[in-house]
């Protein structure tokens, strides 16, 4: 043994004070290993999880004494009896599904729990009856990776489907078919309706994080697909505004050229009759000399006996917050894209161009408001209120006529304008289009999310 553990020393020992206060200023559960000889017993029906203890000493490279291996030997033989426990849950909690390897599915046949309200799919499956008559049922089925994920956090028994008769079992009355383990689980979930392994750690990991899940691709026609993204709706306009907006436009362009069209700073504005629309946008557009913009085609096609992209997009993903409806989900929140790290390269532009071209494009975000705690305070005053019945816009046609002689409002159009411009940075980082990309590599997965710019349509004047 160490000689300065077997040499007798005068120092106090610590009061219970003074550790409790060495306790709360110690880093705690993070650079701390869990002490697993302080379960308090290793047979009870749940198991706890343990909390991290304190380290004695740290590890030297000629090795520890006979006393730093026994603790350390004790440590380890403790943390595998507890990882040996017998993991329970009970049976009131606990839904059943019967795996069928035919249809790649499980059919659930005890539904219990709040995860069947974003997981699996009604699919009507022919019935025999108790006159052998067959019928047209509906059943609750569950794709290979939401069976798996079930299966492997204990909250569903899972049997696989067999024509041979059972013997009776003690305890075992509604057992429907041969009892799987998890282990038997992975070896005949994983690879069926292309799930791999990759793609179930992922799915696992956003599920555990709380986002809803689905395919984007449907593998049965009975899958649900989500609604398509709602088209920006464009205002109406009738004749009489028609009229008076190119009326007005027409007016105000004579005007600009008497006000401030001969002005030295801007000598474009006088020859913008001459030669086209000498505009910001237009100058822009004239300096180019390479086509842009995501509607010109790539000058590198594929070649016809080139393998199938790794970069499908295979996940919808929905945010927790989401309103989800199972039987019609609404539009995914992203497009998630696995791949595994070690085999994929990065994409090269034409797949990006081609996973692209699958997605829609989204609408603008919407500019953040900014709101001071003075204005909070003023908008909480004034909902207690009542509100003022605020006058009716007259729309009537002597109305339109007056504001359209009126000089100033073609004299200097701006001035009509009074809403701030939009600002173009948002959509410059998000772009229209958005995929989310990831990387597995052995077990770590990386998220990477890709955008279509939309510079082009954003004239940085």
């Amino acid at each position: 043994m160490d000689d300065t553990l077997e040499m007798p020393t005068a120092a106090p020992k610590p009061d219970a004070a003074q550790a409790t206060e060495e306790d709360e200023h110690s880093s705690g559960d993070e650079d701390q290993g869990p002490d697993w000889t302080k379960i308090p017993g290793l047979n009870v029906a749940r198991p706890i999880i343990p909390k991290r203890g304190e380290k004695d000493f740290e590890p030297i490279a000629q090795g520890g004494s006979g006393l730093q291996r026994h603790v350390l030997d004790r440590s380890r033989s403790a943390m595998l009896e507890a990882l040996k426990s017998t993991r329970t849950i009970s049976h009131k909690s606990v839904s059943h599904a019967i795996w069928y390897p035919g249809l790649s599915r499980a059919h659930v046949t005890v539904a219990r729990g709040i995860h069947f309200a974003n997981m699996g799919h009604s699919v009507a499956r022919p019935s025999t009856g108790l006159m052998d008559e067959k019928k047209v049922q509906k059943r609750l089925e569950l794709l290979p990776e939401e069976a798996l994920y079930l299966v492997e956090r204990g909250t569903m028994y899972c049997w696989t489907a067999t024509d041979l008769l059972l013997r009776e079992t003690p305890h075992l009355d509604d057992m429907e078919g041969i009892p799987m383990s998890v282990q038997q689980a992975y070896a005949q979930m994983i690879g069926c309706c292309d799930l791999s392994f990759e793609k179930y750690q992922v799915y696992a990991y956003l599920k555990r994080l709380g986002y809803v899940v689905t395919r984007a691709r449907p593998p049965s026609l009975d899958y649900p697909i989500p609604s398509p993204y709602p088209k920006p709706a464009r205002a109406r306009t009738s004749v009489l505004g028609k009229l008076y907006e190119s009326l007005s436009t027409v007016l105000a362009r004579v005007a600009r050229i008497f006000t401030n069209g001969l002005g030295w700073w801007r000598p474009i504005r006088s020859s913008r009759w001459l030669h086209h629309n000498m505009s910001n946008l237009s100058l822009y557009k004239s300096l180019r000399f390479l086509p842009s913009g995501h509607s010109t085609p790539l000058h590198i096609q594929p070649t016809p006996d080139a393998p199938p992209s790794s970069y499908q997009i295979f996940y919808h993903l929905y945010k927790p917050s989401t309103p989800f409806k199972k039987t019609a989900p609404p539009p995914p929140d992203f497009s998630i894209v696995v791949v595994n790290a070690r085999t994929t390269s990065m994409p090269t532009i034409s797949e990006l161009t081609q996973l692209f071209g699958e997605l829609p494009e989204l609408p603008p975000p919407a500019p953040r408001k900014r709101v001071s705690f003075a204005q909070q305070k003023l908008a909480a005053a004034s909902t207690k209120l009542p509100p003022k019945a605020l006058p009716a816009p007259d729309s009537s046609l002597s109305t339109i006529v007056r504001a359209w002689l009126s000089l100033p409002s073609w004299v200097s159009p701006k001035s009509r304008n009074a809403t701030r411009p939009p600002n173009p940075f948002p959509s410059l980082k998000m772009g229209n289009k958005t995929v989310v990309i990831a990387a597995v590599d052995a077990g770590t997965i990386s998220f990477f999310r890709f955008g279509q710019g939309v510079f082009t349509e954003w004239p940085m004047a």
